[in-house]
């Protein structure tokens, strides 16, 4: 029978593309790795990597092994989520990561329920862009997701995980106090950087209303746009989420065509169930609850 952990390290080579990386992400040392590995395919008795320039890639055994190991791994968080249910504290830990906006409106809500619902948890939680979110999901470094897509531009889907919507929201045109919508197609713009999804539906939305957005400043910090309409800097489609618990302090327009981002939580399929997992997603709910579409 071939050595579980091993198999293991050939599926996280799989995913994260280099010895390196595997050994960084579970603290071991890059040799150690390779050792293990080389173990591994005396055992099996056939080469499972090929050299390729500096990096190494899968043979097509090392693959049928990948794809039964993602079968057993499954497996295995499913019987740890049954085990759990059956207890009557959750208890362990939960590795949760989000978008920006929802750390600062959702996410404080969340963990505080949790904490006084669920005291033996222990719940840690990281800031991480949508695209390497599901990545980091899909190679076990967290449990659990909460996500954002933009109209238009969907995120790639894994195969193996459960993806659960938990709301709609609203996207609208914030513009300092006093200034028209008629004047933000020649007033200074901030987006994100280019390439990055908002970046994209924001030059579409106002190429698709007839004028060339003027982008002068960028920022990936929803606080920071917030800022720069607020001074009067300029204009930026922001989404509701960032008035939850915060005063109005800038003027907003429905937009012609109403858009909306797409929030949702993602999970493993074998993990979705644990106890912890669901009470997280129930707490989220809660927060969630009390959103109202803005005026």
């Amino acid at each position: 029978m071939f050595d579980l952990h091993r198999l293991r390290l050939l599926r996280e080579l799989s995913q994260r593309g280099t010895l390196a990386a595997v050994a960084q992400a579970l603290n071991y040392s890059p040799s150690s790795v390779s050792q293990q590995l080389s173990l591994l395919e005396t055992e099996v008795g056939v080469p499972l990597l090929e050299p390729v320039g500096r990096r190494v890639k899968l043979t097509p055994q090392a693959e049928i092994l990948v794809r039964h190991t993602e079968e057993v791994l499954a497996r295995l968080e499913q019987a740890e989520s049954e085990v759990a249910a059956s207890l009557h504290e959750i208890t362990g830990t939960l590795r949760v990561a989000t978008f920006q906006t929802a750390a600062l409106a959702l996410i404080p809500a969340t963990l505080a329920r949790m904490r006084d619902e669920h005291p033996s948890l222990r719940i840690e939680f990281q800031v991480l862009d949508p695209a390497e979110a599901l990545s980091a999901l899909n190679a076990r470094d967290f449990d659990l997701v909460f996500l954002e897509e933009w109209p238009d531009q969907p995120e790639a889907r894994f195969a193996g995980l459960e993806y659960r919507e938990v709301c709609r929201d609203p996207i609208r045109l914030a513009v300092p106090r006093g200034l028209s919508t008629t004047q933000a197609g020649t007033y200074p713009w901030i987006m994100e950087p280019t390439g990055m999804p908002q970046r994209t539906f924001n030059v579409n939305w106002c190429r698709h209303n007839g004028f060339e957005p003027d982008v002068r400043f960028s920022s990936t910090d929803v606080l920071v746009k917030l800022r720069f309409v607020e001074r009067g800097l300029a204009v930026a489609l922001l989404p509701d989420l960032v008035w939850y618990d915060r005063e109005i302090t800038v003027d907003l327009h429905e937009l012609p065509v109403p858009q909306s981002r797409l929030l949702f939580t993602a999970a493993r399929a074998g993990r979705g169930q644990h106890p912890a997992v669901r009470a997280f997603r129930e707490a989220l709910a809660l927060s969630v609850a009390p959103l109202q579409p803005r005026p």
